[in-house]
């Protein structure tokens, strides 16, 4: 493939060009040869000229950009009592989203033939070509070996450890498929569509704690084997003999995560005709002041905050941001995880430090799995691969 289909390409994904002079003048190509490259490329459907939307005199602008029609990417945030899915264009326009109430213990065959079905009537509704879906992202709610695509070792999680998933939504789709932990996708999400300061440490606070890290270059911190972030594990100040469902005891996730303020203040996580039906419970009486509520999130955020203060000094963040049910409820939550943040870190740490809690209403997964899939698809090796089947004439 031609080295200089692959630099216009480039430019203009990456926003550095966005119309035919900035392609001539920062590539050092002949405008010419950019006219040829930028046709093709408009030929195939994968570029495509408009007006620009910026406010200038006269007639505005053309500038190129990604077309709509140019592929769409699939993604499935998998939790452990629904499953949010969404569909997107290219330029990482949300197209369509759904929430799928498929439990996680029904095992990893029917969760991920219900998430495609459903990810299948969402192409089909938004008269999306099947034929050019270009990535399918998969987050799960435990350790993951990124390379093979399965989940390791999950508690909580019947049938999942070793489990293909990649390979099963691969053959279902015809697809490359990625599979990540769900809170990596989310610190992802938050540094790429809320466009917070980096390096990001993203908590999730649900049925477990689990953390996700974005570097200062805008990659994900997964670890040798996948278990980086999986901090539900680690023992609490005040964990005493709580069982986890680890085997151990005292561990954070035990007596500070959602379930277990739930569970300790004797609200069933969900009922047969309500899944959140604990949350919801949860977060009225916090609403209404009752005071053993706001005893028992307080409580929990403090364990949790003295956990954020080690990894604020492990790994120096610019941007903290809670997520999950328990960070949607007032501000009790972030208030006192900054509380306990600020008594133990050091100022070197938390001079510049935010604390936050997340703005994407659980949405964040679906962000960072959109941007995800776009960054594979035109990473160099990414870029080959679609102008190869341009050039085959797949596109």
């Amino acid at each position: 493939m031609p080295l200089a289909l692959r630099r216009v390409l480039g430019l203009v994904v990456s926003g550095e060009a966005t119309n035919r002079a900035e392609i001539a003048r920062r590539s050092g190509l002949a405008r010419s040869t950019v006219g040829q490259q930028v046709d093709q490329l408009m030929s195939t459907g994968i570029l495509e000229e408009v007006e620009s939307k910026r406010s200038v005199r006269g007639r505005p602008p053309r500038v190129l950009t990604v077309s709509p029609q140019a592929g769409t990417v699939l993604v499935a945030d998998i939790d452990t009592a629904a499953s949010r899915i969404a569909i997107a264009d290219l330029n990482r326009r949300v197209l369509a989203t759904e929430t799928v109430p498929v439990r996680i213990e029904a095992g990893p065959g029917a969760v991920l033939d219900t998430v495609a079905e459903r990810l299948k009537t969402l192409l089909d509704r938004q008269r999306r070509d099947p034929g050019r879906v270009r990535q399918v992202v998969v987050g799960l709610p435990g350790p993951v070996d990124f390379e093979q695509g399965c989940a390791v070792q999950p508690t909580g999680m019947p049938g999942w450890d070793g489990y293909p998933v990649a390979e099963h939504l691969g053959r279902l789709f015809g697809t490359p498929v990625i599979v990540d932990n769900d809170v990596n996708l989310m610190a992802l999400g938050e540094a790429a569509h809320e466009r917070l300061d980096t390096p990001l440490l993203c908590i999730k606070i649900s049925s477990g704690i689990g953390s996700g890290l974005v570097t200062a270059d805008g990659g994900l911190y997964r670890g040798a084997d996948g278990a980086a972030g999986d901090i539900g594990h680690i023992r609490a100040v005040g964990g005493g003999n709580t069982l986890c469902a680890c085997g151990n005891v005292g561990c954070v996730g035990a007596v500070a995560s959602h379930r277990a303020v739930l569970r300790g203040l004797g609200i069933p996580e969900s009922t047969e005709d309500d899944p959140a039906f604990g949350a919801r419970e949860l977060a009225r009486r916090i609403t209404e002041g009752e005071p053993t509520a706001l005893h028992a999130v307080r409580q929990a955020a403090t364990e949790i905050g003295e956990v954020v203060a080690m990894l604020v000094h492990m790994f120096n963040p610019r941007t903290v941001v809670l997520a999950g049910p328990l960070s949607e409820l007032r501000d009790d939550l972030v208030s006192a995880v900054r509380a306990a943040v600020y008594q133990r870190a050091l100022p070197l740490a938390t001079r510049k430090l935010t604390i936050t809690a997340s703005r994407l209403k659980g949405t964040s997964g679906l962000h960072g799995g959109i941007a995800l899939a776009t960054q594979d698809i035109f990473s160099p090796p990414g870029i080959a691969q679609l102008l190869a089947e341009a050039s085959a004439g797949s596109l």
